[in-house]
This record gives structure tokens, C-alpha cells and sequence, in this order.
């Protein structure tokens, strides 16, 4: 195979990987929502449990696709993205739960865009 091959079939993979890592991320973020609902009604309660059980399921299958994402990206690629998580918590509370997002959470958020893709960028054997 010929560099340029290899280059065209590792692309689709490397963005396959992307996609699974924050599907897996966005999973996780559904979990902690999960929580919060749960949170909201008596302990041990119908709707409770039920929420509390769908939050563990959502954190099993983000486990499972952990796993998978670290089989195919660099643990520096994926811990570096993880930070994402944050960025989905924030559009998740304010999208569900009418959190307000204020101005240093929004730097914050550009912050962690910006380190992520100084990693990415600074990655050659991905």
C-alpha cells in the first residue's frame, strides 16, 4: 500500500473514532441527567428507581464504548477529549433544565475547545 492508501483508509477510521468518542461522551452527560432527574422525586419511588436504573444503564454502555473508543485512539487523544463532558453538561442544563450559562462558563468552554484541539493537532500517529 502506498502512503497516500493508507492515508485515505485511516481517515474514515480516525473520524469513525471521533464520532463514538463523543457519542460515548454524550452518554455519559445523559447519565448525570438521568441522576438529576431521579433526584427530583422520593427515595426509592416508582419514578426514582426507574431513573436511577436508566442512569446506570446509560454508564454501562458509556463503559462499553469507553472501551472500544480506547482500543482505537491514543489515551492522550481521549482523555484530552473527555473534557468535552463539560460542554455537554452545559448544553444539556440549559436545554432541560433552563440552567442559565453565563459568560465565564462560556470561556471556560472556549478554553477547553481550544486545549482539545492543541492535542489533537499536536497527535502524528493518529
Amino acid at each position: 500500500m502506498t502512503t497516500l492508501e493508507i492515508n485515505s483508509t485511516a481517515k474514515p477510521k480516525k473520524i469513525k473514532s471521533y464520532i463514538l468518542l463523543h457519542l460515548s461522551f454524550l452518554i455519559y452527560a445523559s447519565g448525570t441527567v438521568l441522576m438529576k432527574f431521579a433526584s427530583g422525586h422520593a427515595m426509592l419511588s416508582s419514578h426514582f428507581l426507574l431513573f436511577y436504573m436508566l442512569a446506570l444503564v446509560a454508564l454501562g454502555l458509556y463503559a462499553i464504548l469507553w472501551q472500544q473508543v480506547l482500543k482505537a485512539l491514543p489515551l492522550t487523544i481521549a482523555f484530552s477529549n473527555k473534557a468535552v463532558t463539560i460542554l455537554w453538561g452545559m448544553l444539556t442544563g440549559y436545554i432541560i433544565f433552563k440552567e442559565t450559562i453565563t459568560p465565564k462558563m462560556l470561556i471556560g468552554a472556549v478554553i477547553i475547545v481550544i486545549g482539545i484541539i492543541f492535542v489533537a493537532n499536536g497527535e502524528t500517529d493518529v
